[in-house]
């Protein structure tokens, strides 16, 4: 693949020549137009399509939870160590961060989780899971193919990048703050920006969806246990009834929202557990409640955090028990916002691969994703990849019946690959005195 020589060389016989600024404007524009068609091209060969929806498989059948990637990892290593990237292992215990490139700044980072999801899959087919209870159910498998896919072709054109493609393989996405302990163990160190995409059956295929400014919310889980004094239930007088105090604690919780929360600011508290009990004439001494929120602003986050705890305790303690609140920390992600230049660079990209009338500007979602804690440190892009089919049930994420429509590789592929070549050619280097990057394989 020459293109990228091509690119180079109108870029730096341009830079020479005495033409108008428009006119070099235009061929600027027209090579790099060219760069994501070029990619798409390399990414349909039918040997590439064919390795990605191999190692896909492979990643499906033998399916592994958030931090026990361990043989997700070794299968991305030997693809690596194939393809003569570098890279740091480990890194939040089973994470893996490669280097194609100079080893110089401009530093740009694509990144794919790599985890399952604890179900059991009801999808009858010849790859199906091998590890019982465990699923493949968000397409983080299709993630880890498609960023080795684009490794692969930005891999073949390392000499002319100009900069450093950072790689990021993490675990843990699902509820594990995975990208929080790698962002701790300096996976991003120097990165300048960061991209990362997610399959969706709601979109079709051959479409993104994405969108400036906030994307997905900031989230968070709590459980609370209620205190009483249990007792039979036919002499009530005679208990601190915790079932009581739960419910009313549970009606107040809503008002946080609705009486609390300006109506243009989206805010949701909901109380999915409720356990407590079990026989029909005895009340217990505790009942345990659980439920998530979420907000599209630290601040309004914070807020609710602490009237959640306040609602619960001060409840609890109107109905005579009392209260103990317990926020998951490691479940606590913030607001996933996408930058708006850095979108507006997607936009470009996209265009040229798919048509621009193909780009869906999406409304925001009450989802969580950890990717937040990358966009919150750097500039970050997060987006949507359409691989709804024409006919067909469409399942969603996490439903026991979802499933990966393969044909989109490709154009996952090349997002990844034509994202990073081109943001490292329309940013070059601001460092004075760049630090290279020392690569050492830990395996």
């Amino acid at each position: 693949m020459a293109f990228l020589k091509w690119v180079l060389l109108i870029f730096t016989l341009h830079s020479f020549m005495p033409t108008p600024i428009s006119s070099n404007l235009s061929l600027n524009k027209e090579a790099l137009a060219q760069i994501p068609l070029n990619f798409l091209e390399f990414s349909k060969k039918p040997e590439i399509m064919d390795w990605m929806v191999n190692i896909r498989r492979k990643i499906y059948e033998n399916r592994e939870l958030g931090y026990e990637e361990f043989e997700t990892s070794k299968l991305i290593r030997a693809e690596l160590d194939l393809m003569g990237i570098p890279y740091k292992y480990p890194i939040a215990a089973t994470g893996v961060v490669g280097y194609i490139g100079t080893g110089k700044p401009p530093f740009v980072a694509l990144r794919a989780d790599m985890d399952a999801l604890a179900m059991e899959e009801l999808v009858e087919w010849e790859h199906k899971s091998k590890v019982p209870g465990k699923m493949h159910a968000c397409g983080h498998d299709a993630h880890v193919a498609m960023l080795l896919g684009a490794a692969k072709m930005l891999q073949h054109n390392q000499n002319d990048l100009q900069g450093t493609v950072v790689l990021i393989f993490q675990p843990a996405e699902e509820g594990g703050g995975g990208a929080k302990i790698m962002l701790d163990e300096g996976a991003l160190d120097n990165v300048d920006a960061v991209f990362a995409l997610h399959v969706t059956a709601r979109v079709p295929i051959g479409m993104v969806a994405s969108r400036p400014g906030p994307i997905s919310a900031a989230m968070g889980f709590f459980e609370a246990v209620i205190n009483g004094k249990g007792g039979h239930a036919a002499i009530p007088q005679h208990t601190v009834d915790p079932i009581l105090a739960a419910s009313n604690v549970i009606v107040s919780l809503q008002h946080l929202v609705s009486r609390e929360a300006d109506p243009l600011d989206s805010q949701v508290v909901s109380i999915a557990k409720f356990q407590g009990g079990g026989a029909f004439n005895v009340i217990p001494d505790s009942v345990t409640i659980g439920g998530t929120f979420r907000a599209f602003s630290k601040e309004s986050f914070l807020q609710l955090r602490q009237r959640i705890e306040e609602v619960i305790s001060k409840q609890a303690s109107v109905q005579r028990c009392n209260a103990t609140v317990i926020f998951d920390e490691r479940s606590m992600y913030p607001v996933n916002s996408n930058n708006k230049e850095l979108h507006e660079h997607f936009r470009k990209v996209a265009g040229e691969i798919l048509g621009f009338e193909n780009i869906i500007e999406m409304q925001p979602q009450m989802g969580g994703e950890d990717f937040a804690f990358f966009s919150e440190s750097i500039p970050g892009l997060f987006f949507f990849l359409g691989m709804k089919e024409t006919e067909g049930a469409v399942h969603s994420g996490h439903s026991p019946y979802f499933r990966v429509n393969e044909d989109v590789f490709p154009y996952g592929a090349a997002l990844h690959a034509s994202l990073a070549t081109t943001y490292l050619l329309q940013n070059p280097t601001k460092h004075i005195s760049p630090p290279e990057v020392s690569y050492r394989d830990e395996l």
